[in-house]
């Protein structure tokens, strides 16, 4: 741990700099602790309605801010181009995989530029070194990063179109506005931004003031948008990696080993393989044996004729039950004993869950002597550019790597194994290839959100929460993919870090507790069991969080009170507050439900935004339980678009509806036995409700993020509904888990 004096202190009105405090806050969990608990705490004098909560890392500096703070150097190096046809490009130095953040970037330059939202065309940045830590998608990061970039380059682009036409015409660029495209003078004369486009780049101009609009003044920005590709997506039109036409590259397929990380021993039937119809070539690689073939049906059809014997993975021994006794074993302890005060204990599981996104892993790569192209969907472009630039034993100039809009990623993507791993297969064939993982290799041999194990207590007394302790256990989750750059590039200005590790900095910087709980602490330790993990959506959030929600129900219920008046007591935040009224309200909480049927509530905030989710849920038969309604509420402090952000809560809605009741990967022998959605029981739409009501709160200044903050709450209101429909306490999840398929082949 850093000394509590290293750097700057930002002082707070009592003298105390807010990194010092954080330091010893972080540092010495226990020491603080130790100071709380006295009798006059277990039992005092007179009740009172709250004891105050300490913030926790995350509610002062978040992982969000750090990438803020790491993007800053290199902010403003945006491409933004004004074309001859009067459209306007943004180069986004960002993945979209979904998101909506194509559309929500195009209204922040139509906004400034006062052009209409169809002539913005925004595209995706090929890997740019020189941006250092500014391309990483991740986080809930794009919007709080890039807004006032985006608006100040759009804004520069303006000031420049209306100095050049005020030159011409001889005029005050004062006495100028901008409207539908175009300059127009006071006598209404037009001159449209294509016409000016040429002479504006030529133009010295001097120094031009370039302020972004007040956001009082917006028109657009603000206003619900539909996405600007989604009737590309909708009818095929849309190009994914794989619909690519790269000249001469062949469809390539892998056969993987039976058990995670295993590698090649022996290919058997090698030349009976390379004699079936369309079969090209075939190569041993790190990763198992490559096939290339005419189409990829065939290539499908020679990876599976493969005969391999294989040398053993790094997990080939586990499944659940010796996982979850690594898990339970590695919780660390409680500091406060339940002595003298009552208390309510819990603990849970969570399993493996697939990022499952609809497009598998895919890329195209085109790998020479002394070159190499690569096209593929990734959300740390640099970094990849850098590894396959490794691999190929090629100075990191003479790789170019082309980023695509991918299909789903739920934080897949940020690993870029498959472009990898084409550029090692293009290199061993000598020869484009275009790559693609089965859904049983993408599910297997993927990246999944890491298996944990949760123990939490909570002790009161005269109505007070004194203390409330959460022990989390994980399987270790693999950060290994640019954003520990980011961290160890400003671990001595972080209030987290030290001796702690990325996982651990990670967790303290996102995870935190909504209420004042007296003395709480949230702990994490990882157990490092090589499987292939990721940060899969709201990373340690959703099961934490989740956990910690149904933990609030248990004691209300403890306490004798209402779960959404126990909310409201104690929870930190007005907003936090206000998005939980909301639901209530919209929701009808606590009306009457026929026999079987219940309410459960939740709430959840993080990168600067807040939601609370209401369900109704069908428990008749307990093994089977289905959510029937469910209303949200959600405060992003600056909606940009708020179709984009109805429709992030709508996913995070099916995600805690799938992985709360029916979607995890059993582990066996080494291998997950899921290998497409048939097994992989993601919610369907016979699952999902069809009275779903999204409010998105009004304005309430600066941006937070929203891809990461849907799943949480849901997480903990479908339990907490589970729990009262049928008299169940859910300790494991998902809740419905049986293996209720025949496995594939290995």
């Amino acid at each position: 741990m850093a000394s509590p004096t290293t750097g700057t202190q930002e002082q707070d009105p009592g003298g105390l700099g807010r990194r010092r405090f954080l330091t010893f806050l972080v540092a010495a969990p226990t020491l603080t602790i130790a100071t709380k608990i006295g009798i006059d705490a277990v039992a005092p004098e007179k009740a009172e309605a709250v004891i105050p909560t300490l913030p926790g890392p995350a509610e002062i500096l978040d992982l969000g801010d750090v990438l803020i703070l790491s993007n800053a150097p290199t902010a403003g190096l945006l491409v933004l181009e004004v074309r001859e046809d009067g459209r306007v490009r943004l180069e986004l130095p960002r993945t979209e995989v979904g998101q909506g953040i194509t559309t929500a970037n195009a209204m922040l330059v139509a906004e400034e530029l006062d052009l209409p939202l169809d002539r913005v065309d925004v595209v995706l940045s090929d890997a740019r070194p020189e941006l250092l830590f500014n391309q990483l998608t991740g986080g809930s990061n794009t919007m709080r990063s890039l807004y006032t970039p985006v608006r100040t380059a759009a804004a520069a682009a303006r000031a420049r179109l209306v100095a050049t036409a005020a030159r011409q015409w001889g005029a005050q660029a004062d006495r100028l506005s901008t409207r539908d495209g175009a300059v127009i003078a006071p006598d209404g004369r037009r001159l449209g931004y294509g016409a000016l486009s040429k002479p504006a780049a030529r133009a010295d101009l001097g120094k031009l003031a370039a302020t972004p609009k007040a956001e009082s003044a917006h028109k657009l920005v603000g206003t619900p948008q539909s996405r600007k590709d989604a009737r590309a997506m909708v009818t095929g039109q849309l190009k994914y990696t794989l619909d690519l036409d790269i000249p001469g590259a062949k469809p390539v397929m892998v056969r993987r080993p039976p058990t995670i990380n295993g590698t090649v021993e022996k290919v058997i039937n090698e030349a009976a393989v390379r004699a079936m119809p369309g079969v090209i070539d075939i190569a041993v690689i790190k990763t198992g044996v490559a096939v290339m073939a005419e189409t990829f049906g065939q290539a499908l059809d020679g990876k599976n004729a493969l005969e391999v014997t294989w040398n053993g993975g790094t997990v080939d021994g586990e499944n659940n039950a010796t996982i979850k006794k690594k898990l339970q074993a590695a919780a660390l302890p409680f500091v406060v004993p339940p002595l003298l005060t009552q208390y309510v204990d819990g603990e849970f599981d969570f399993a493996f869950a697939s990022h499952a996104p609809l497009e598998t892993n895919s890329a195209v790569a085109d790998v020479r002597e002394d070159s190499a192209t690569i096209w593929s969907g990734l959300k740390v472009p640099i970094l990849a550019k850098q590894d396959i630039a490794a691999e190929l034993g090629l100075p990191s100039n003479k790789v170019t790597v082309h980023v695509q809009q991918a299909g789903g990623s739920f934080g897949r993507r940020l690993f870029s194994d498959g472009a990898i791993e084409a550029a090692r297969i293009s290199k061993a064939m000598k020869r484009p290839v275009r790559l693609m993982w089965s859904r049983i290799d993408d599910m297997r041999h993927g990246r999944a959100r890491a298996a944990s194990h949760h123990k939490i207590r909570a002790t009161f007394a005269l109505g007070q929460v004194l203390t409330f302790e959460h022990r989390v256990a994980s399987v270790e989750t693999d950060w290994g993919h640019g954003l520990g750059e980011v961290l160890t590039a400003f671990a001595a200005q972080l209030p987290v870090g030290g001796n702690l590790s990325f996982a651990q900095t990670v967790f303290l910087l996102t995870v935190k507790s909504p209420y004042n709980f007296g003395v709480t602490t949230q702990l994490l330790n990882e157990v490092p069991v090589e499987f292939h993990t990721g940060a899969w959506r709201s990373v340690y959030s959703s099961s934490t969080r989740g956990a910690e929600e149904i933990m609030v129900d248990e004691i209300a219920a403890k306490l004798g009170k209402d779960p959404v008046a126990f909310r409201r007591e104690f929870i930190k935040n007005e907003r936090q507050r206000a998005v939980l009224d909301k639901v209530a309200e919209l929701g009808e909480w606590g009306k009457k439900m026929p026999k079987g049927f219940a309410q459960g509530v939740a709430v959840h905030g993080e990168y600067k935004s807040y939601t609370a989710c209401l369900v109704e849920l069908d428990g008749r038969d307990p093994k089977k339980p289905r959510v029937t309604k469910a209303t949200i509420a959600v405060d992003v402090g600056k909606p940009i678009n708020p179709r984009g952000i109805e429709a992030q809560m709508l996913g995070g809605l099916t995600d805690g509806i799938s992985t709360t009741l029916t979607a995890g990967l059993h582990i066996d022998k080494g291998l997950p036995l899921e290998g497409s959605y048939s097994q992989f029981h993601y919610a369907r739409q016979k699952n999902s409700p069809t009275d779903v009501k999204v409010f998105v709160m009004p304005e309430k200044g600066e941006i937070g993020g929203a891809g990461e903050l849907g799943v949480p709450a849901p997480v903990g209101a479908i339990a907490n509904a589970y729990a009262r429909a049928t008299g169940i306490k859910p300790r494991g999840f998902p809740i419905d888990f049986p293996v209720d398929f025949e496995p594939f082949h290995r």
